[in-house]
Formats: C-alpha cells, sequence, structure tokens
C-alpha cells in the first residue's frame, strides 16, 4: 500500500497518477489525509498524556521518599485520571489507525510515468515482437484436439474428479509438462535466481502481504476450516519470506524462484477464448520474485524481461511484449510487461508471463526494509514474473509445432523429455 507521508506530502500528484488507472480518487486521498490528521492529534495528545503520567510517577516516588505522603497521595490520585485518559486515547487511536489502514488498502499503486493511459487490455502498447508464425495450412487444430487425438490431455477425466478447469495430463503430454518445468528452473537458477520449494497454502497475513487481499478474496481458494488460502501464484510464499524483516543494503539483490501449482476460482466465461488449457482454475508455473534496492529495481526489471526473452527465443516461439494500460494495470503494479505466445491453430495471442515492478507498495505492507548507509531503515523494491506459466506455452507448443505425423518437440527440450515427437 502507499505510505501516508508520501500521499500527505504528494496529495495532487497521487491523485493525477490514479487518473491513469481512470480512477478519481480526490474522495479517497482526502479521506485518508483527514484520517491520518486525526490519528496524528490523538498520538500527540497520548504522548504528551502519558509524557504527563510519567513525570507525576517520579514525583510520587521522590515525595513518599521525603515522607510528603498527602501530597502523594494528592499527586496519585492525579495519575489514576491520566492513566484512564491513556487508555480512551488509546483506544481512539487503535480506532483511526485501523480505519486508516483498511482506507489505504482500497487505494492502488501509482502507475509509473511510462505505463500508458487507457481503459482496457486493447489500449495496451506493443513494444516487442518477435519469432515467425508457421504456416499450418487449412487442417490445422487447436490444442485441446490435438490433445485429445493424441491422448495427453484429458480434459473430461479432470471434470469427473473434481470440476472444469482441472486437466489430467497423460503419457507423453505429462513428460512434457514436468521438461518445461525442469527447464524453466534450471534456466532460472543458471541465471542466478535461488531455488524453493514452498508451501501451496498461506495463511492471511500472507495475502495482505502481497496484495492478494483484501482486493481478491474472491478469485482465492479458501480453506475456512483452518482461514488458509490456496496459492494463486508462487509469488506470494515467496515474496512473504521476508515479511517483517530488515535485510542488509549488501544482501541485494534477493534474487529467488520456485515451482508450485497456482490455484484460481475465476476461469472466466465460455466460449473457444477460454477452451482447453486457455484458462484454468488449477495450472503449473514457475515464478521468478526479486527484492531490490530502490536505485536498481527498474534496470532489474528490464532484465527479468530479456530473461523471459531468451525463454521464448529458446522455445522458438512467436511472442510478443505489451506494456500494460492504466486500465489493465494490477491492483499492486506500478509497471508490468505482459507476455503473449501467438496461437497460430486458433489466431489469436495467449497470455504467458507478466513481469511487474511493485516497488515499495507490497513492502510497505510487508514492513520489508532495509538498512542504508546511514544506518536508517528503508522500504526495499519488490518484483515478480512469470518464468513461465506452463498451460498456454504447453498450448503453444502444441499448436504451433503440429505436423501430418505428430508434435514436433522444441529442440532444447528434448534432453528433458527423452522423445522429440508425439505421434
Amino acid at each position: 500500500m502507499l505510505q501516508v507521508q508520501f500521499i500527505r506530502e504528494n496529495k495532487e500528484q497521487v491523485i493525477t497518477s490514479l487518473k491513469k488507472r481512470n480512477l478519481d480518487a480526490a474522495e479517497i486521498i482526502n479521506e485518508v489525509i483527514s484520517l491520518d490528521e486525526d490519528r496524528r492529534n490523538i498520538q500527540a495528545k497520548l504522548d504528551t498524556t502519558l509524557a504527563e503520567s510519567n513525570k507525576l510517577s517520579k514525583e510520587i516516588g521522590n515525595l513518599f521518599k521525603s515522607g510528603d505522603h498527602n501530597k502523594a497521595n494528592e499527586l496519585k490520585a492525579k495519575t489514576g485520571d491520566l492513566k484512564e485518559l491513556s487508555k480512551e486515547l488509546s483506544d481512539k487511536l487503535n480506532e483511526k489507525s485501523g480505519l486508516l489502514t483498511e482506507l489505504l488498502y482500497k487505494v492502488p499503486n501509482i502507475p509509473h510515468h511510462l505505463v500508458p493511459a487507457g481503459n482496457n487490455e486493447e489500449d495496451n502498447e506493443e513494444v516487442f515482437k518477435e519469432g515467425a508464425v508457421p504456416d499450418l495450412g487449412e487442417n490445422a487444430l487447436p490444442h485441446w484436439e490435438l490433445a485429445k487425438k493424441y491422448d495427453i490431455i484429458d480434459f473430461d477425466l479432470g471434470a469427473k474428479i473434481t470440476g472444469a478447469g482441472f486437466p489430467v495430463y497423460k503419457g507423453k503430454g505429462a513428460k512434457l509438462q514436468r521438461a518445461l518445468i525442469t527447464y524453466f528452473l534450471d534456466k532460472n537458477t543458471e541465471a542466478g535466481y535461488k531455488e524453493f520449494q514452498v508451501p501451496h497454502v498461506v495463511n492471511e497475513a500472507s495475502g495482505y502481504g502481497t496484495g492478494q487481499l483484501p482486493d481478491k478474496e474472491g478469485q482465492m481458494y479458501h480453506i475456512t476450516a483452518d482461514d488458509l488460502y490456496m496459492i494463486p501464484t508462487a509469488e506470494v510464499p515467496v515474496t512473504n519470506f521476508f515479511r517483517d524483516e530488515i535485510i542488509n543494503e549488501s544482501d541485494f539483490p534477493i534474487c529467488c524462484t520456485a515451482y508450485t501449482p497456482c490455484f484460481r476460482r475465476e476461469a472466466g466465461s465460455y466460449g473457444a477464448h477460454v477452451r482447453g488449457l486457455n484458462r484454468l482454475h488449477q495450472f503449473d508455473k514457475v515464478e521468478i520474485v526479486r527484492i531490490e534496492h530502490p536505485d536498481n529495481s527498474y534496470k532489474a526489471l528490464d532484465g527479468m524481461v530479456e530473461h523471459v526473452k531468451g525463454l521464448l527465443r529458446e522455445l522458438k516461439l512467436p511472442y510478443r511484449i505489451l506494456r500494460l494500460c492504466g486500465g489493465d494495470l494490477g491492483f499492486t503494479s506500478a509497471l508490468t510487461y505482459d507476455f503473449e505466445v501467438f496461437s497460430t491453430a486458433q489466431n489469436r495471442w495467449l497470455e504467458i508471463s507478466s513481469v511487474s515492478n511493485f516497488e515499495t507498495f507490497q513492502a510497505n505492507r510487508l514492513k520489508l526494509r532495509y538498512k542504508d548507509a546511514d544506518g536508517k531503515s528503508r522500504l526495499a523494491h519488490t518484483l515478480n514474473g512469470s518464468s513461465l506459466a506452463l498451460p498456454r506455452v504447453l498450448a503453444g507448443i502444441l499448436e504451433n509445432y503440429q505436423t501430418e505425423n505428430g508434435i514436433k518437440i522444441p529442440e532444447v527440450l528434448v534432453p528433458y523429455t527423452g522423445f522429440d515427437m508425439i505421434s
């Protein structure tokens, strides 16, 4: 969430910046400032009251030592009144602080100056495109038909045992899925990311720390008996490693990678654009997370973009990069680049990765700080990216590598699969 001090000192800038998100934030920002003013006034009164109470306590001790019990008892009665006042002020302070925090949770991150104005995904800015789209001819099949033809993914079986959006990978389909996971992890660790295996469920504090709560409750699976949430991405547990931590400036950059299944309730509507692997309730993803010094975070973001480019170049898939407009930007992000692979059989682009810089927005929620050269505690910057999300990468491979004799395996994956064709 945004820092109150920053909002207070840059009110007009915040309101103007949030207009890029098509959000008229004047009312909520004014309310934040008003609540913060109330909170600060109460805090000042509480501090004065506590200071006076402490002063009187010392005087009472000295009076008892000197034998002036009457005066001491008079002051003791006064300290009782001050303690009662302190409790009232403390309760008011907690109430105002709680209301302020709830309000701040509703304010999204400020878009970076590179974020283009726009209302939705149609207004995103294409910044890069690479790779030749293969000519598959008139008989090209979408991946869900290829999956059935070669018996490598069973959507009906998944629906039988769980429900729609939970596919079962079979035979060479399962092997290809596993190969992709291992390949992505290997490439990430080669690039300096430390690999982790993490829990697939998190507590409420972790959800609030990275911004899934309270913004996305409806998109997460909630285990109500234990008040735990199924993770929508490995970003959540990995970034929460650093919740309530103060790290050394010399520790930057901190680079992490993890593979997890991801669980999301919102699988979308009906139609070809959500068929097959296009949108799922459960899918596999390899994630990269970075904790960076604020001065270096945008250089790090560019490096993450180049890293994902390298993966897609090796897979030889046609792809493009979009800079998300204000209307399509995620709640917590300051700047996001989306990668999309071209699905030749569907004749459409499929999102396969988002690479984002959250600046201090998550770190403020997480209380993730570092000590600068002067010994002052400052908020770090957090970044994350898909490296990569598997379903649509797999869909792109099946569709773009299909031939009359079967589906070729990208050359870089053959050492991982042990076969070069699905037929």
